[in-house]
């Protein structure tokens, strides 16, 4: 009971936690979309802006599934043939429109940014890329982009909202492209309907269930799951809900993942901050190598591919390997020929100092117990599913 009362005071607004952990009031769902978000609500799920003529936004972020991909692939596929293999996990773009542009904060944590390694300062900007990815939608350039939107239903409208010349440069309207992808995540609630059963929790019109209270206890507890630390649950002072993010990297030593096409080549690394997309740090802060963006958690129970390189398919997986990966290495990792757990084989030696292995629950050796027992990971993957959107109340 005690540690379910101090869950409860870690959700309340006055917990110390409360000011700092980010969190947005729920929206409005009456708003009416700009024009701006209409237009890009069209070309999120406008599938002949690909070079396949197959794929659109909404083929790898689907509204259905959070919008994040509806399958357990650890990449999805892309190409002029839908045949190319992508290197990362796709992301759900839920709740992002929070999310500020990179920064080193004054302790020099890094912070914010959007993808994976925060390269994209803006929705806009991480709007750019899937266009012209080789593994995604695989336009040869901009100009080829824009003459498809020529041919589109919904071009006459790109015309009055963004200029009649507007076409007449490409750069130009690339970027109202990915401009109005940006409104559109911004102002439709799909993206953040703030309607989970832990919402309606935080708002006293349900009550959770022993089970997911108990978990909601394991999440917060300093000494058990430890969650928070990286996914505050806590609403704000003025009440807002929490995003389950701080927005901060971390470095977890996931396996390495040989349903990823790239790994067949031994010396391909996924670095998040460090690159191979990102290169502006590894020669700055090789202290970051290997560190990638704090996801928040909300639908993280529809998830059907987890981390970075999708090396898990399950949560009850996750969750176990966050308090295993430590006391049970055996578990996750290959052996060596000499009998050895090759731990944190995803890592260049060199990087493999720099996985956490200091805060709770990583903080602890073979031969000692798991932060978490069966059950009590069971009680965190239940509270988990406490946090997916569109929770009916009874009628």
């Amino acid at each position: 009971m005690t540690a379910v009362l101090l869950a409860l005071a870690a959700c309340s607004g006055g917990s110390s936690t409360s000011t700092t952990s980010p969190s947005t009031p729920a929206p409005d769902h009456t708003i009416a979309l700009s024009e701006t978000a209409k237009l890009g609500e069209l070309i999120f799920k406008d599938t002949s802006l690909s070079a396949s003529g197959a794929q659109s936004c909404a083929s790898c972020h689907d509204p259905a599934a959070a919008h994040a991909p509806n399958n357990n692939l650890a990449a999805q596929f892309g190409g002029a043939n839908g045949d190319v293999q992508g290197f990362r996990a796709a992301p759900s773009l839920r709740y992002l429109n929070q999310t500020p542009a990179f920064f080193f904060a004054a302790d020099g944590t890094p912070t914010g940014g959007f993808d994976r390694d925060g390269r994209a300062a803006s929705l806009a900007e991480q709007g750019e890329r899937p266009f012209l990815a080789p593994h995604e939608m695989a336009n040869d350039s901009k100009q080829d982009v824009i003459n498809k939107l020529r041919k589109t239903a919904y071009v006459e409208r790109f015309r009055a909202q963004f200029g009649a010349g507007i076409l007449d440069d490409a750069e130009q309207a690339f970027g109202r492209m990915t401009l109005a992808l940006q409104a559109y995540q911004k102002e439709a609630p799909e993206f953040h309907p703030f309607d989970s059963k832990y919402d309606l929790f935080l708002a006293g019109k349900v009550k959770l269930s022993d089970q997911e209270l108990r978990g909601l206890a394991l999440f917060n507890n300093p000494a058990k799951g430890n969650c928070i630390a990286c996914h505050p649950s806590a609403r704000g002072a003025d009440g807002a809900s929490p995003l389950f993010t701080d927005f901060t990297y971390d470095n977890l030593g996931v396996p390495r993942n040989v349903k990823l096409k790239a790994t067949a080549n031994p010396a391909y690394y996924d670095l998040g901050l460090c690159g191979p997309d990102r290169t502006d740090l590894v020669d700055k802060r090789s202290d970051l190598c290997g560190s990638f963006k704090v996801p928040t958690l909300r639908n993280v129970a529809t998830r059907q591919a987890f981390f970075h390189n999708g090396a898990f398919d399950n949560l009850t997986s996750v969750v176990s390997f966050y308090v295993r990966r430590d006391t049970n290495p055996e578990e996750w990792y290959p052996l060596a020929a000499d009998g050895r757990v090759q731990k944190f084989n995803d890592l260049p030696e060199p990087y493999r100092k720099n996985v956490n292995v200091s805060e709770v629950p990583y903080n602890r050796q073979p031969g000692m117990a798991p932060a978490l027992s069966p059950r009590e990971i069971d009680d965190v993957v239940k509270f988990l599913g406490t946090l997916t959107d569109g929770y009916k109340l009874n009628p």
